[in-house]
């Protein structure tokens, strides 16, 4: 598998393929016991640093305000991080969080503490964004809010994106490509353009062709095991 720069590649597969275990492998977290990833030419035998990450949990530190959790990827990395509170308040009003920079995470909800992570995740302006599942745990209204916010942002942006899901809706909407993997032992058994414009609006969740991607997305997991039928005794 290759991956552009600028691109957002969706990697789309069951529970317990590997989705996770892949994407950590591409960010340097993870040995591969085969094979080999390159960075811009040059192997990753370490963690990616130049990089972003979210999670399925936001893990927020709760005795922080929201500004300071975002500021904390400067703290980790040893740099000053008050020259960087202007930018935070900026991605913050980019998410509409303006108002909660000095809240606690206590005091939010599970799609407004995803928001801030989002912010935590963008704060150094990262080339590279990785996001294993980050609204899994989110209700589908707020979800699909999120994906939109995300679509925008990181269209702005031009972030190259790995994002790990096992949503197909969510992959194609989010996606220029779906990179579609079997049932354990994880395979890539298909690699899906989606030729749709970013950013992405809810709107193109109905459009013809939109259905057209989930289609042979769904059809592609069917075919390789990675769909059942109900009672059959085996989760998709």
């Amino acid at each position: 598998m290759s991956i552009a720069p600028g691109e957002f590649v969706s990697v789309l597969g069951p529970s317990g393929c590997g989705k996770s275990t892949l994407m950590a492998i591409l960010a340097g977290l993870e040995p591969p016991s085969t094979g080999a990833v390159t960075l811009g030419g040059r192997p990753v035998t370490s963690p990616v640093l130049d990089a972003g990450f979210m999670f399925q949990r936001d893990l927020l530190l709760d005795w922080r305000t929201c500004e300071k959790n975002i500021l904390l990827q400067f703290e980790m990395r040893g740099q000053p991080s008050v020259p960087h509170r202007e930018r935070a308040r900026e991605l913050l009003a980019l998410v509409g969080m303006s108002q909660f920079a000095n809240r606690f995470p206590r005091e939010l909800s599970g799609g407004m503490r995803q928001r801030v992570a989002i912010c935590r995740a963008l704060i150094h302006d990262p080339p590279l964004l990785f996001l294993d599942e980050p609204f899994g745990a989110l209700d589908a209204l707020t979800r699909e809010s999120l994906n939109v916010e995300l679509s925008r942002l990181t269209t702005q942006a031009g972030t190259t994106v790995v994002f790990v899901t096992h949503s197909i809706d969510e992959a194609a909407f989010l996606g220029d490509r779906v990179v579609v993997m079997s049932r354990r032992p994880g395979r890539i058994v298909g690699d899906v353009r989606i030729d749709l414009p970013h950013p992405r609006v809810l709107d193109i969740l109905e459009q013809p062709r939109f259905v057209g991607y989930t289609g042979q997305l769904r059809r592609l997991l069917a075919v390789h095991g990675a769909l059942e039928e109900p009672g059959h005794g085996r989760d998709a």
